[in-house]
């Protein structure tokens, strides 16, 4: 296949250690992404120190290559601030990038570091263009997407948007979306947002359906587990689908197996790049390479090309398995040594492969020595001691070409160098070393020069990087507050009328609803103030059913009607009966979805629901696009703020409503401004979406929505629901979460509203569930009751690390 592309790419690889960085960067990555010993996704690889970092920045910026650091994980209160100190260093010395999952850390790193460009991580879980345009919006230069999406999807968001684009080629996949994960966090207390995660989704499990017949017919155990990426065909349509940046994964594996990967991968981008019209192909012995180095039951190409399927899944082995050592070897070839870590910055420990430069000394008597060095474009001079006239000993040309040449652990090595010298001169062999160590020096400062920034000094006025566009720029919260139409006095905290409701003593019972049975109970309690109606439990059409379906736990006689007809009706029903009722989007929300609300937005509009639960970014931008004020406007538990810095960049963003973090203890949320938000009580807590479907990969697609069940090897039984309108599987947790017994302390917190979230229970569960809640909040109930014989207290106690 012939391809002709001209467009400019970027080789990104993974750096877990120094040593790792070396080799990638010999291997022919053009930027490398690290974490320091906070802060990055990755809490368990060897990581860097920050000496490492410095040393590695300057080390690739000698090569012209990036350094980006990954901050990619949910930050809590002071440890935002201890940001500062942690980037100053790196920011002055040139840290071409950071790459974010935290709109606290966005909105930080804007108003403390403004020339620096922020990358939207791929736990952002930017799933579209409305999502990248919201991140444009807020100050990011550029957007990894979710590994979920396709060719066409990411082409979607180029024509959109123009934002640069970086997406994963090769490496492990995660089961479910990146960042909207909490299932290692709700079993074992080692969260992913917070760079711990346990890989909970290589154990075994088994799948049933509802009536508890196996439903897995023999495949394997290991349903969670992915196959390794590799798209390393695919690269022409990536790049003409707008991606700039190819991502490698593998800051947890060794350095060679880094190096080999990246070596493999430039090969075939300068193919692409340096030679447009010769045909695409990949070698079999280059596949075969890359399986050599690991692979996990073979390779797929991902979600490019696919929707999900089961030969993305491994099923039987879990572990990353490598294979002929040979082979593996001839894949790395010729790195070199690499050290394990760096040492001081005037020796340096700079790999096999240095840059060239070429050099002109001048010995002329009775004047200083005279050296000049040049490095592309880049010269530098250096004088040394005066030339005498030879007493004795004359300098010989030998002598001084083998002194200067030396070039020992700078990061060059000389091209050429020509000598200019008088007869009968005279000059120690000190003073020409010394010339020699003055002159490589300078000519390093003087490439590192183009990179170094001014120190920054509290309360400086901060200039706008010239890169970004008026209406994009940030330059804190006026530049947000400019963009997005919103007061300075805007915020989440509930201290402005025009954001939230005051909290209240006894705050406001609002309930999630996504059956029939569960509405009807919620609209017949008498403390209900607001009902969410799950739109994904709603066909969009009524000929999208294609057989009667099994809507929660009632086997329908006719297809329902749609969507916008249910919200209609139900929308009415809960008005009559004096409560608000909120449309409660979609957790994934990706183009064929976003295409399907906007079309039918009219209608939608017209039922009349007082506002709109999001649970992403892409639909915050979609209902700002749709005219909807963000006073009605509610964030879910996962548009995430776990700090009083993250709470202050939400509320920048058009929505006015939030719900509080599902992670946090009751220690950390005491600590936290949780004024005026809303507090999830009760429910079976989402742990994992996944673009994969449990019930296809086994037993075959049916096309219809309905519940199946996940057991683990102890027996334990996570619930889980195809939602097929999105083709997306949501994946609960074993038991559900009940804090009824915690009420009186929670009111201390001030939330606007306490939620009750049903999902699974039919209507007599959701009854007795709104019973306990009228016990538990009476003045007269008992202390530290128990409502349940089996239930969690998620993170109110323990929290995550």
């Amino acid at each position: 296949m012939r391809h002709k592309i001209k467009k400019k790419t970027e080789l990104l690889s993974p750096a877990g250690s120094f040593a790792a960085l070396q080799a990638v960067a010999e291997a022919g990555a053009d930027a490398v992404y690290a974490a320091g010993q906070k802060f990055g996704a990755r809490a368990y690889a060897n990581n860097l120190t920050g000496e490492e970092l410095l040393e590695g920045l300057d080390y690739l910026h000698l090569k012209g290559k990036h350094l980006y650091l990954t901050v990619n994980t949910l930050l809590k209160g002071q440890e935002v601030h201890e940001l500062l100190e942690y980037l100053q260093p790196l920011y002055e010395a040139g840290l071409d990038a950071v790459i974010v999952q935290d709109i606290g850390v966005l909105h930080f790193v804007r108003e403390q570091f403004p020339l620096l460009p922020v990358h939207a991580s791929t736990q952002m879980a930017i799933t579209g263009a409305y999502g990248a345009k919201l991140m444009i919006e807020a100050g990011c230069s550029r957007i990894v997407t979710a590994r979920e999406l396709s060719l066409e999807e990411i082409s979607h968001i180029y024509a959109e948007t123009g934002v640069e684009i970086e997406s994963f080629v090769h490496g492990a996949l995660c089961y479910g979306y990146s960042g909207q994960c909490l299932l290692s966090s709700m079993i074992g207390g080692r969260s992913g947002n917070r760079g711990r995660c346990a890989q909970p989704c290589r154990l075994p499990y088994r799948l049933s359906g509802a009536n508890g017949r196996p439903a897995d017919r023999g495949h394997g155990e290991y349903l969670l587990s992915m196959k390794d990426l590799c798209a390393i065909d695919l690269l022409p349509q990536l790049i003409q689908s707008g991606v700039y940046s190819f991502k490698i994964e593998g800051r947890m594996k060794q350095a060679e197996y880094a190096a080999g990967v990246t070596r493999i991968y430039r090969k075939y981008l300068d193919q692409l790049t340096l030679s447009p019209g010769k045909e695409y192909h990949v070698a079999k012995e280059d596949k075969e390479q890359l399986l050599n180095l690991g692979n996990r039951c073979g390779f797929t190409d991902g979600y490019y090309t696919r929707k999900n399927g089961k030969d993305m899944i491994t099923f039987t082995k879990p572990s990353h398995e490598k294979g002929n050592t040979d082979r593996k070897e001839a894949a790395i070839g010729g790195l070199g040594e690499t050290s394990k870590s760096p040492k001081t910055k005037k020796q340096g420990n700079l790999g096999s492969h240095k840059e060239k430069i070429k050099g002109i000394l001048r010995l002329c008597q009775e004047t200083p020595a005279q050296l000049m060095l040049q490095y592309k474009d880049i010269q530098v001079e250096a004088a040394g001691e005066q030339v005498q006239t030879a007493q004795k000993q004359p300098l010989s040309k030998e002598t001084v070409l083998e002194k200067m040449q030396k070039t020992g652990n700078t990061p060059f090595v000389f091209e050429e160098f020509q000598l200019e010298m008088d007869e009968n001169s005279f000059l120690t062999v000190g003073a020409l070393n010394q010339l020699r160590r003055d002159g490589l020096e300078r000519l390093q400062e003087e490439i590192l020069r183009k990179y170094r920034r001014p120190a920054i000094v509290s309360g400086q006025q901060k200039e706008v990087p010239c890169s970004l566009t008026e209406t994009s720029s940030l330059t804190g919260a006026s530049g947000f507050t400019k963009t997005f139409g919103l007061t300075e006095d805007s915020s989440l905290t509930g201290t402005s009328p025009n954001k939230l409701r005051s909290a209240k003593d006894c705050p406001e019972l609002r309930i999630l609803a996504e059956t029939p049975g569960q509405f009807q109970a919620a609209r017949d309690f008498p403390g209900t103030s607001r009902i969410y109606l799950e739109a994904s439990a709603y066909p969009r059409t009524s000929l999208s059913w294609r057989k009667k379906a099994q809507w929660g736990r009632s086997t329908m006689q006719e297809p329902p009607s749609s969507l916008p007809q249910q919200l209609k009706r139900l929308v009415r029903q809960a008005h009559d009966s004096g409560k608000e009722c909120y449309l409660a989007l979609p957790y994934i929300f990706r183009m064929e979805t976003a295409r399907w609300f906007s079309g039918n937005w009219e209608e939608i509009a017209k039922a009349g629901a007082d506002g709109y639960l999001v649970r992403n970014y892409e639909e915050i931008q979609f209902l700002k696009e749709m005219g909807v004020s963000p006073d009605c406007v509610q964030g879910d538990y996962n548009i995430y703020g776990y700090s009083d810095e993250a709470i202050q960049g939400l509320s920048l963003l058009p929505f006015s409503q939030r719900t509080l973090p599902v992670e946090l203890n009751f220690k950390e949320l005491k600590a936290l401004n949780c004024k005026g938000g809303e507090l999830i009580v009760y429910g079976y807590q989402p742990v994992m979406f996944s673009s994969q479907c449990l019930k296809k990969n086994t037993s075959g697609c049916t096309h219809s929505p309905g519940i199946s069940c996940l057991k683990d090897r102890f027996g334990k039984q996570f619930p889980v629901r195809n939602v097929c309108e999105d083709c997306f599987n949501i994946i609960y947790n074993t038991t559900p979460l009940s804090l009824l017994h915690h009420l009186a302390e929670l009111r201390a917190l001030q939330p606007a509203g306490i939620r009750l979230s049903f999902t699974i229970e039919g209507r007599e569960e959701t009854e007795y569930v709104l019973e306990c809640y009228r016990k538990a909040s009476s003045s007269d109930a008992p202390s530290g009751e128990k409502y349940f014989e089996a239930y969690t207290n998620g993170h109110f106690n323990r929290g995550v690390e």
